[in-house]
């Protein structure tokens, strides 16, 4: 059966291949760390944020899975580095004679999965990231006066770091508090008439203002912030609607999420993309000098030429020869005649 792919590799080829190999596998090992830290990050960052995704938003299966072929390919890059090294001497390379048939196949197989897997979901998941934020956002500002509610004790505290560390108000602006009750039962007055009439004239029996909390304040800007009455014009008479920005932080949290998830996911799948090329070129090259040195037995500065390959018989005669084999192999023995009498 011909070789899949032959490549004839005289001996001063065979050693630039080694030697190549070596330091292709520590960048691969690089990639494959810079991969760890990227989804290691955007785990963190999702483990903060995730008080804000939907529990339907399956966006954390992306820095998992990277995460998996992070690790993989690191080492994998690692592996690779010192096999290509023994490469180079006879007398350190058969110990890898056994190692590094299975190391190719859990690489191809493992790794090559795990990162074409990974780059499948960043290709895909982070379109899921609008439709988690809207859901989550939605309840976390419906929980914000819940601050005795078992579950929900922390969802002001959460909001309010939210807002003030990415500097954003609302879901999509600062009216969206204006259809919440955010502040906390308690602390109103049942025997306020403006208490009363604002509870009774909604229909959920919600006290509803045109407020915002402190967290939408931004303390860069030049005059006192204002946080109620916002939609009265004659309570503020210097306060510009149409220009918020200048008390209030201008963006809505989902906007500022999304741009900033959506970015650490792009990152991301920049190095996994990095991580695969560099991942393929490594294991064509192992094979091609695993298969070169096992014609020389192993022995990189052996004398002639000799022939690397990916396969040693291609597709079609593969198939072939297993389904004789199998043929063989269920085909029924003959019965034995009888021995004749002397």
């Amino acid at each position: 059966m011909a070789p899949v792919l032959p490549l004839v590799l005289p001996l001063q080829l065979r050693i630039r291949l080694a030697q190549g190999l070596w330091l292709l596998s520590w960048l691969l090992a690089l990639a494959g760390g810079l991969t760890l830290l990227c989804s290691g990050h955007l785990l963190v960052q999702l483990w903060h944020l995730g008080t804000f995704l939907a529990p339907s938003c399956a966006f954390s299966a992306l820095p998992q899975t990277a995460l998996a072929a992070g690790i993989v390919a690191l080492g994998l890059g690692l592996g690779g580095a010192e096999a290509s090294r023994a490469s180079l001497n006879a007398a350190q390379y058969p110990p890898w004679r056994g190692v590094l048939g299975p190391l190719l196949v859990a690489g191809t197989a493992g790794g090559g999965g795990l990162l074409v897997f990974a780059l499948s979901l960043a290709l895909f998941l982070p379109g899921s990231l609008d439709a988690g934020l809207e859901e989550g956002l939605g309840t976390a500002l419906v929980h914000y006066k819940d601050t005795e509610m078992p579950g929900h004790c922390h969802a002001k505290r959460l909001v309010d770091e939210l807002q003030l560390r990415h500097h954003c108000c609302g879901r999509h602006g600062y009216k969206d508090w204006f259809g919440v009750q955010w502040v906390s039962s308690r602390y109103l007055d049942p025997s306020d008439q403006d208490v009363v009439a604002r509870i009774q004239s909604n229909v959920e029996g919600l006290y509803l203002i045109d407020g915002v909390p402190f967290s939408c304040c931004n303390p860069h800007s030049p005059r006192p912030c204002l946080q109620s009455g916002l939609s009265d014009s004659f309570a503020h008479p210097l306060f510009d609607p149409q220009q918020p920005n200048l008390n209030l932080w201008a963006q809505g949290c989902h906007e500022v999420l999304l741009g900033h998830l959506q970015g650490l996911a792009r990152k991301l799948g920049s190095m996994l993309a990095v991580t695969f090329l560099l991942q393929a070129v490594v294991l064509l090259g192992l094979r091609y000098l695993q298969t070169a040195l096992e014609g020389l037995g192993g022995v990189i500065d052996g004398e002639g030429e000799t022939q690397g390959y990916l396969f040693s018989g291609g597709l079609k005669d593969m198939l072939k020869t297993a389904w004789q084999q199998r043929g063989v192999a269920h085909r029924p023995a003959p019965e034995e005649a009888p021995p004749k009498e002397a």
